[in-house]
């Protein structure tokens, strides 16, 4: 194994498609604050492609976003974000 290889501790190869899914209160400014930071970190972002899933209850909002990851700095920022929002309940 090449030296570079061996210090580097992500499991990914870089550019990659990475899924992001958060999950937070259904209202109707969640999926906007969740589109609004994914397109801060992923310019290229198609919206049209976010996939949502509402709870049993209709009480939640599941929201997956696809987007093209150059780094692992870049999924590190968007992931820190939007964990930090209050809105947000969970981000996996």
């Amino acid at each position: 194994m090449p030296d570079s290889a061996a210090s580097c501790p992500c499991l990914l190869e870089f550019p990659c498609d990475f899924p992001i899914k958060v999950m937070g209160v259904h209202t109707g400014d969640f999926a906007r604050a969740v589109l609004d930071i994914v397109l801060r970190h992923a310019p290229g972002f198609d919206p049209a492609t976010m996939e949502t899933r509402t709870s049993g209850k209709g009480n939640y909002l599941s929201l997956t976003c696809t987007f093209r990851a150059h780094s692992q700095q870049q999924v590190d920022a968007l992931y820190r974000e939007l964990s930090a929002h209050p809105m947000m309940k969970v981000v996996l």
